[in-house]
């Protein structure tokens, strides 16, 4: 069941595939990788920051709260002060640009009169400052304008100027960032935090009449960050399991794209090696590369196929055209054996048969080494042959005695990137069997098709049957064996020009005579020979 459900959305996942390249994939983990170390310092950076704008926030209420209630207090004893509205504030602290002042100093005493009325305000407000501290967890002073401490063990001790006292006695509410050197590490890992040994101090003014009638001091240690991180642990949890998540998604991508496709083409490898199998279809979640891989793979295995085949069936000619010169000299050999007092006219039959038979085998020979060469020739940089030249000089070889060739050219004819010497042997082995079909007139032209030159040979001989035109670059077949044609020329003629990415074909019949189209690649000299 849960199978016949995944299927249609591996379906949907390869039709909508993109295609990736190896280096893309391979970047993306290793950027996804690298970028964690990052990406956990700066959610560690960013967590804590928002711990302690979250503590400044939690101070700034409480200090506006409490102040609405001292304005209030302060209005009741007199009536005729109007109260005003304290001044919003915005979180202002941040641990990467805020500065970080040092403890606050302890207050001091002084010998000035304390207001009288100040000090039963105070002690009024005293009992909710209280209640407040024990749920809130924050040190609240209220303080006279001046800085003197009006309730509290530290009652008619002055605070010196600090920057939060100065603001407040302004009408303007203030926090700074203070080291606590009273902290003391509690675990093991509280060194990655930024905060822990630092203070929120905050001061906000209490403003009655337009005038600054006290000042409440606010301070208290952010929460921890390992505090934080545990009750805070089910969105942690999410972010691990959405990191984990895309780690997985990663490896599927780096399995589908590199290891399964590979892994596949391992076995397909060894059932072609074998024999048994074919080499499958690139799966299209491949990475481009491992598909061009497998594509680069079939057209090796088609072309060793081809060349197995190519093999065999080569060596199936070979036996059977050396079998019967090998028979004819083996029955020979065995007759004069047998028959040693044979008439001196048989015996010199019988030895110029076993000549004629060897002289077959080694001409087969020579032409199969001839063929084994042109399937070995290896491709000269910045070789070129005129092919006019070529063509006047063949001709020139060949005119006279009843036999004429004739050459036509494009004024403008490039040379061409094939050896002078495979030309000449591609057009002295066509001109050679245009004689053995009884042609007497051969024509020679050249032109320019593209970027390659077309070098057509005619003749006016017997042609070519149409049952033998698609086996005439066969190797061994021939039409002319009684003359003693072997049946290689033509096959050794395709296979020079082909190693230097010429080809050779067989024109369409027409009225008479036989026809051969040879395409050469024109020669482009390189930057440095200009």
């Amino acid at each position: 069941m849960r199978r016949g459900m995944i299927e249609p959305f591996k379906r949907i996942v390869r039709r909508h595939w993109p295609r990736l390249r190896l280096r893309t994939i391979l970047l993306l983990t290793f950027v996804f990788v690298a970028a964690l170390p990052g990406f956990g310092a700066l959610f560690l950076r960013v967590y804590e920051n928002s711990l302690v704008r979250q503590t400044e926030a939690e101070l700034i209420a409480q200090s506006a709260a409490l102040a609405a209630i001292a304005a209030a207090d302060w209005q009741s004893a007199e009536p005729r002060a109007s109260i005003e509205a304290p001044p919003s504030e915005a979180s202002t602290v941040d641990l990467r640009m805020s500065s970080i002042l040092p403890e606050r100093p302890a207050p001091h005493a002084v010998s000035e009169p304390e207001d009288k009325a100040t000090i039963a305000w105070a002690k009024r407000l005293a009992p909710i400052l209280r209640t407040t501290a024990l749920t809130t967890l924050a040190s609240i002073q209220i303080l006279d304008p001046r800085g003197r401490i009006l309730v509290g063990p530290e009652a008619g001790y002055v605070y010196a100027d600090m920057p939060e006292l100065r603001s407040a006695r302004e009408g303007r509410p203030a926090t700074t960032l203070r080291h606590n050197d009273g902290y003391r590490p509690r675990y093991a890992l509280e060194w990655l935090s930024r905060a822990s040994d630092l203070r929120i101090h905050h001061a906000r003014p209490v403003m009655v009449g337009g005038h600054v009638i006290g000042i409440l001091l606010l301070s208290r240690s952010p929460r921890a960050l390992f505090v934080g991180m545990y009750a805070d642990r089910g969105k942690i949890l999410l972010g691990v399991a959405l990191i984990f998540g895309t780690l997985v998604v990663l490896s599927g991508l780096l399995s589908r794209g590199i290891v399964q496709p590979v892994e596949a083409l391992g076995e397909a490898t060894r059932a072609v090696a074998s024999g048994r199998g074919s080499v499958p279809t690139p799966p299209t979640t491949a990475a481009i590369e491992i598909q061009a891989l497998y594509r680069d793979f079939g057209i090796m295995a088609e072309a060793i196929e081809r060349r197995s085949r190519y093999l065999r069936d080569f060596a199936h000619a070979v036996s059977h055209e050396f079998k019967t010169p090998l028979a004819g000299i083996g029955g020979a050999v065995e007759l004069l054996q047998d028959h040693a007092d044979m008439a001196p006219v048989d015996r010199q039959r019988f030895l110029a048969n076993i000549g004629a038979d060897a002289a077959r085998l080694n001409l087969l020979v020579s032409r199969l080494l001839d063929l084994a060469r042109a399937d070995m020739a290896e491709i000269v940089e910045g070789v070129a042959a005129d092919v006019t030249d070529v063509m006047h000089c063949t001709a020139d070889a060949y005119n006279g005695a009843g036999f004429h060739v004739s050459m036509t050219s494009s004024p403008s004819l490039p040379s061409v990137a094939v050896p002078r010497a495979v030309l000449e042997t591609a057009l002295t082995g066509l001109i050679e069997n245009s004689r053995q079909a009884g042609a007497s007139n051969v024509s020679m032209t050249a032109d320019i098709v593209g970027r390659r030159v077309a070098l057509t040979l005619r003749d006016d001989g017997s042609g070519i049957p149409i049952g033998d035109r698609e086996r005439i670059f066969e190797p061994f077949f021939t039409s002319h064996r009684s003359s003693g044609g072997t049946g290689l020329g033509l096959p050794i003629i395709r296979s020079l020009l082909l190693a230097h990415h010429g080809t050779i074909a067989l024109e369409e019949r027409k009225e008479y005579g036989t026809a051969f189209t040879m395409m050469l690649p024109q020669y482009i000299p390189s930057a440095g020979q200009v």
